[in-house]
C-alpha cells in the first residue's frame, strides 16, 4: 500500500516505543478496562475505588525515559502539540478511549485536546459530486498535553497506540509553523481596525481601492468595508490580510 504522502512530514522522527508486546497488552488491558468503566457510567465512589486498584506504581525512571529532572510533575510548562502514532484505523478510537480516561482521571489540566486531522475530499463519480472526509494523517493522532510521566504513561498506554513520535528519549512538539500549516489551531490577526476607519485594499480583486470600515468580525477574521465604485457605496467582505489603515 502507497505511503500517504503527508504522512512522510513524520518520517524523520522515530515511533518511541520503549516497551516489548507483553507489557503492552498487559497495559492495553489496564486502560481498556478503565474506558468500559467509564461508558456504564459507575458510580464515583465505585469507579475511585477501581480508579486506586488500577494506577500503575510509580516507576519513574522506567516508565518514562526522559531524565526525570526534566519533567516530573512540571504542570507549569504550556501545552504543546505532540504526535502519537496510532495502529491503522484506530485513530478515531484512541481519540474517544484518551478522552474518556482524561476525564475518568480528573486530568484535563495536563491533556488538552485530542485531534484526528480531516480534509473534504471531492469524488465526481457517474456524474455526481460527493465530498468525503479522509484522515490527513492516516496512523496519527495530534494531542495537545503538557508532558509529565502521569500524561505520558496515559497516553502511551491507551490502547490502540504504538508510542509517540519524536527524536531519542522523549517526544518531540510540533513548532508553531507545523500547527498552523496542520490546521489544528486558528491563527487570529489582531488588527488595530474599528467601524469607521478608512482603509486602503491592498490586494485581491478590490486592490488600490479605499474605503470605509463598517463592521469588524473577529471570529470570521474579516471586515465590512463600503468602497466606493461607480459612483456609489458598495459593501464588500474582506479579510484582516487584505487591508492597510490608512
Amino acid at each position: 500500500m502507497a505511503k500517504s504522502k503527508k504522512n512522510e512530514e513524520f518520517e524523520e522522527f522515530e515511533v518511541l516505543d520503549d516497551y516489548d508486546d507483553e507489557d503492552f497488552e498487559e497495559e492495553d488491558a489496564e486502560l481498556e478496562s478503565e474506558v468500559e468503566e467509564t461508558e456504564e457510567e459507575e458510580t464515583e465512589e465505585a469507579a475511585d475505588d477501581d480508579e486506586t486498584d488500577s494506577q500503575p506504581a510509580e516507576e519513574t525512571d522506567s516508565v518514562f525515559p526522559a531524565k526525570e529532572e526534566d519533567i516530573v510533575g512540571d504542570k507549569s510548562k504550556k501545552a504543546k502539540w505532540y504526535v502519537v502514532h496510532t495502529y491503522s484505523g484506530h485513530e478515531n478510537k484512541v481519540k474517544v478511549n484518551i478522552e474518556k480516561i482524561v476525564e475518568n482521571r480528573g486530568m484535563q489540566d495536563l491533556v488538552l485536546s485530542i485531534v484526528v486531522p480531516t480534509e473534504d475530499h471531492v469524488e465526481i463519480k457517474n456524474g455526481q459530486r460527493k465530498v468525503k472526509t479522509r484522515k490527513m494523517f492516516p496512523g496519527y493522532v495530534l494531542v495537545k498535553m503538557i508532558v509529565t510521566n502521569e500524561s505520558w504513561y496515559l497516553v502511551r498506554n491507551t490502547q490502540g497506540v504504538t508510542g509517540f513520535v519524536g527524536h531519542g528519549s522523549e517526544p518531540i512538539p510540533l513548532t508553531g509553523d507545523e500547527v498552523r500549516r496542520m490546521g489544528i489551531e486558528k491563527v487570529y490577526i489582531q488588527l488595530d481596525i474599528e467601524p469607521g476607519d478608512s482603509v486602503k485594499v491592498i490586494n485581491g480583486p478590490f486592490e488600490s481601492f479605499m474605503g470605509v470600515v463598517e463592521e469588524v468580525n473577529m471570529d470570521k477574521q474579516t471586515l465590512k468595508v463600503r468602497i466606493s465604485m461607480f459612483g456609489r457605496d458598495t459593501p464588500v467582505e474582506l479579510e484582516f490580510g487584505q487591508v492597510d489603515k490608512i
